[in-house]
Parts: C-alpha cells; structure tokens; sequence
C-alpha cells in the first residue's frame, strides 16, 4: 500500500505508521509526497508516539515508479493532480486536513480519523 500527500511529512506518515503497527512486515507499505518536505512533522511524531507507533525514523520521499509497481492500493491525502496514477491500481482519496502547522490537539483528530480509516481498509482489504 502507498500512502501519498503532498510534503510527506505528516498525513500519510501517520497513516503508514497506523498500517505496519497493525501488520507487521505482512503488507508492503510506502510513504512518499509530490512535493517532499525536509522533515515528519514533529507534532504528527509526537500524536503517534502517544498511542505507541514510532514515525521518528522515517523521512520524507519522493514517490517512485518502483514504490507504485510494488502495490495494489494507492491512498492519496490532497496532493491532487500531482499524485500519479497508473493503471490496475486502487486508487482511494481521504480528504482529511493538513496537519502542518497545527497544535497537538487538532494533529491527534487527523490522527485518530487517520487509525479509523486504516483500520476500516484492512478490514476491506482482509474480509474482516
């Protein structure tokens, strides 16, 4: 699975961290943005590192056409025309707000929506 946005920094960082802490090494999972910024968004590390999944680790990326040869579902997070799109994909939108800039408070509620969305693909994805 890919989860794309545009700086790569928060959304779809939390939103591979929320998929290996759920599966393991089971699912291939990528992250990457358009436009990559320089680091993860602070606030998103600290959202996640309080429900007990670790994203310090990680760093910004651009997507590649390995990462997408590598995955049936691409999940994209406002990164619009700029997130490419291949053929025999999945391909899923989840308009959710940007985190960059924003207090722990308002990061925690993408968080959360983010762990909710997750949850429900896997689910999608597995029968259950």
């Amino acid at each position: 699975m890919l989860f794309l946005c545009v700086h790569n920094a928060g959304r779809s960082q939390m939103a591979a961290g929320w998929l290996r802490h759920l599966t393991g090494d089971q699912i291939p999972v990528y992250s990457a943005g358009s436009t990559p910024g320089v680091e993860v968004n602070p606030v998103a590390v600290e959202a996640m590192s309080e429900v007990g999944i670790d994203i310090s680790g990680v760093e910004p990326q651009h997507w590649t056409d390995e990462m997408i040869g590598e995955v049936d579902v691409v999940v994209t997070m406002g990164c619009g025309d700029a997130c490419p799109v291949y053929p025999n994909k999945r391909y899923l939108d989840w308009e959710l707000d940007d985190p960059a800039g924003c207090d722990l408070t308002m990061v925690r509620g993408v968080r959360d929506e983010i762990g909710r969305r997750v949850d429900a693909l896997l689910a999608d994805m597995t029968g259950g």
